[in-house]
């Protein structure tokens, strides 16, 4: 397999060079683990709020095969996308474009983590729950990497799903089904993709651009990603109150989504209200984005953590 756009013809694969002059945060830094951090906890919570009972090694077992394949995902996907991540100042330093790590290496690593945790998570819950995971990296590598990333602007609106994955997989986990809870949880995490990548893409842009990758401020302009980061803002926020209108959840959590809701939606308008030049390219260096994207990985958390907390305390 070669990327498009890759870097052409690969040296044969040297086991002894490739792992020998690398570190183990080399490795470590493939899994993305500033990613992992957000999918290991929406499977815990997913897991933790799934009716039914799982065995805590099995548990603990089910969300670290979670985190591998998510971690196998990202190693592929830097395998994939090292042509762009070496031009990109924000990933131009990782360790295949470094050259601390060969691309044969780390396409080896991703896919045998891949298929072991897929392997892992079948024994120890169930097949329908180890079919969802491999499902989940599929999506990534496959949907998202290969195929919609550098082809579209609505790349991560539809690539957002890969990410939604993880509360799906360990509510299946625990009771080896999928129901309407888990969907929903799913669809909060794929609508609230868009406006926090988003924001990033307004202040990241120039980056994308120099790597030829068709983000929508690349693409559309930064004026209409403001106004599509306060559109699924505005979409995402009656979504989040679903579980208490399911009656899975009381009104405390739904008083908390209410509120983070509202302060998220204030945030996209600051994003919207932006001073812009006559080209909608923001002249406070993009300030109100950057706080739009630092508050939404806070906002995902709580939000998740609210849930959690009012199902198995309150509820």
């Amino acid at each position: 397999m070669t990327a498009i756009g890759g870097g052409g013809a690969q040296a044969p694969f040297d086991a002894s060079a490739e792992f020998g002059g690398s570190e183990v945060r080399d490795w470590f830094t493939l899994l993305k683990p500033r990613v992992l951090t957000l999918v290991v906890f929406t499977g815990i919570i997913g897991l933790a709020v799934a009716p039914g009972h799982l065995h805590p090694i099995l548990a603990a077992t089910a969300i670290l095969c979670i985190t591998i394949a998510a971690g196998a995902a990202g190693a592929i996907n830097m395998w994939y996308d090292r042509d762009i991540d070496a031009v990109m100042r924000r990933t131009q330093r990782r360790p295949i474009p470094m050259g601390r790590i060969g691309a044969d290496a780390a396409l080896a690593y991703g896919v045998m983590l891949a298929i072991g945790s897929v392997v892992l998570m079948g024994l120890a819950t169930n097949w329908l729950a180890a079919a969802v995971l491999a499902g989940s990296v599929g999506f990534y590598v496959f949907i998202y990497t290969m195929w919609l990333k550098r082809r579209t602007p609505q790349n991560i609106v539809i690539g957002g799903a890969a990410g939604a994955f993880p509360p799906l997989i360990g509510w299946v986990a625990v009771t080896g089904q999928i129901d309407a809870v888990p969907l929903v949880l799913f669809a909060m995490i794929f609508m609230w993709t868009p406006p926090h990548f988003w924001a990033l893409s307004l202040w990241a842009h120039q980056d994308y651009e120099r790597a030829g990758v068709p983000m929508l401020p690349v693409i559309s302009g930064a004026r209409e990603t403001r106004r599509q980061v306060v559109i699924y803002t505005v979409l995402l926020v009656p979504l989040t109150l679903a579980p208490w209108w399911m009656g899975f959840n009381t009104a405390a959590y739904g008083a908390v989504a209410a509120l983070l809701g509202a302060n998220f939606l204030r945030h996209a308008w600051l994003v919207w209200r932006d001073e812009q030049d006559g080209a909608g390219v923001s002249l406070t260096g993009d300030a109100p984005a950057r706080k739009c994207f630092k508050y939404s990985i806070f906002y995902l958390f709580l939000l998740f953590g609210a849930l959690a907390a009012d199902r198995l305390l309150l509820a």
